[in-house]
């Protein structure tokens, strides 16, 4: 699971009473559902991979080329 990293908030208190009415109709928690709401906006904003995406780039577990002699590494992906 990914780091978290705890910081103290200053909001208006009308919008985090709105925030919260809208965590608790969607079933999650405030905290839960402030993160779902900066994630969304960042990837609108393209400042913020999908998640498909970074998955994508980060490094497949499995053996290396070097370790299987094979292009991509799996051991388990031509039959014996």
């Amino acid at each position: 699971m990914a780091e978290r990293k705890s910081f103290l908030l200053r909001i208006d208190p009308r919008v985090l009473e709105a925030v919260q009415r809208w965590a608790n109709d969607d079933l999650r928690s405030l905290n839960a559902h402030i993160e779902y709401l900066l994630h969304q906006s960042l990837q609108r904003a393209g400042r913020l991979k999908p998640i498909s995406e970074q998955a994508a780039s980060e490094p497949q577990a499995g053996f290396s080329e070097s370790e299987t002699g094979r292009p991509g590494g799996d051991a388990a992906s031509e039959p014996l």
